[in-house]
């Protein structure tokens, strides 16, 4: 007799009952999931994660392309395999340091049926040689990818830089600098015309000449601020795209003996404990919540639901430095 027999004979149900409870089938009541688990584990059973792959026709695998690990990253990749391990899938992570050819490894484990899905973070491919791939698996990306056939679940940047922005100018800020991300991306484009729009709206001159962009890190953001208070022509704010930067901007400010947010106001971004641990002002990314919505977005593929997406938008957190 094997062990799914004799575990389907202490516990009083059928063998495909419990092969749907090895298979985190939602057609089980949670009393009969509970008593066939319990059995399972009093047998010490351990499921053969290769005979449910092949079972199922899945690897039971999730990939996740990212170009390096940051807070934010980990933040995102957390919340992504908490809700995937419920649903019995396991992740991997492909790390490529924005190595285009390390990156195309991933999806050609797609097209090899090594992994059942893929999750892009952030990636170097074009779209157009990455949607390529749709037809080996479903894709979905954080990272805003602009293509019909790659779905995203990345929030528009406009939104959470405009609440920044009013935020600051209600305020009475008015000579406000931009400490940007990716020259390039979608991002940064959205963050750009937010403030070109915003400052239109309120009749306030726009400062092309404290652009900066690829601030990132917390370096990064003290050099914007050396940068600015060089001279005599200065900002009385500086809003991040990232809380790093801002960490940055706030550590070189008090390194220069600037009141903040007297002398300058200070704005980050995505409400990380960076940001609430040093008090600065910054805005809202409900990360967790995109990171649901990325496995529900590959849900209609992998367990055969269409689940409904939750509704997210970017809040404003006020701290000390505004």
């Amino acid at each position: 007799m094997s062990t799914l027999d004799e575990i389907a004979k202490l516990s009083g149900f059928s063998k495909t009952t419990v092969s749907r409870v090895l298979n985190h089938s939602p057609h089980v009541s949670p009393e009969t999931r509970e008593k066939i688990l319990a059995i399972m584990k009093e047998m010490d059973y351990v499921p053969n994660r290769n005979a449910i792959s092949l079972s199922k026709g899945q690897t039971q695998q999730i990939g996740m392309i990212t170009m390096d690990l940051s807070e934010l990253i980990l933040r995102f990749m957390n919340g992504f395999v908490e809700i995937s391990g419920r649903y019995g899938f396991q992740t991997i992570i492909y790390t490529t340091g924005g190595d285009r050819q390390k990156e195309l490894q991933a999806f050609e484990d797609l097209k090899r049926k090594r992994v059942d899905a893929l999750l892009i973070l952030t990636s170097v491919n074009d779209t157009n040689v990455i949607s390529s791939y749709c037809k080996y698996g479903p894709i979905v990306s954080w990272q805003r990818m602009d293509h019909p056939e790659i779905p995203s679940v990345a929030m528009n940047q406009y939104d959470g830089y405009a609440l920044a922005l009013e935020h600051l100018i209600e305020r009475g800020y008015r000579r406000i600098a931009n400490a940007f991300g990716r020259p390039s991306s979608i991002n940064t484009r959205s963050r750009r015309f937010a403030y070109e729009q915003i400052m239109d709206k309120y009749s306030l001159p726009v400062h092309e000449k404290w652009y900066y962009s690829s601030i990132y890190r917390i370096r990064d953001g003290e050099r914007v601020v050396r940068s600015l208070m060089g001279g005599t022509d200065r900002p009385d704010a500086i809003l991040c795209s990232n809380d790093l930067a801002a960490a940055g901007v706030l550590s070189e400010a008090r390194r220069q003996r600037l009141d903040v947010p007297g002398d300058l106001a200070i704005v980050g971004f995505d409400n990380s404990e960076l940001s609430r641990t040093l008090g600065i002002t910054t805005v809202r990314n409900p990360i967790a919540g995109q990171a649901e919505n990325a496995f529900l977005l590959l849900a209609p593929a992998l367990l055969g639901r269409n689940p409904q997406l939750q509704p997210l938008s970017f809040s404003l957190v006020k701290r000390e430095t505004t």
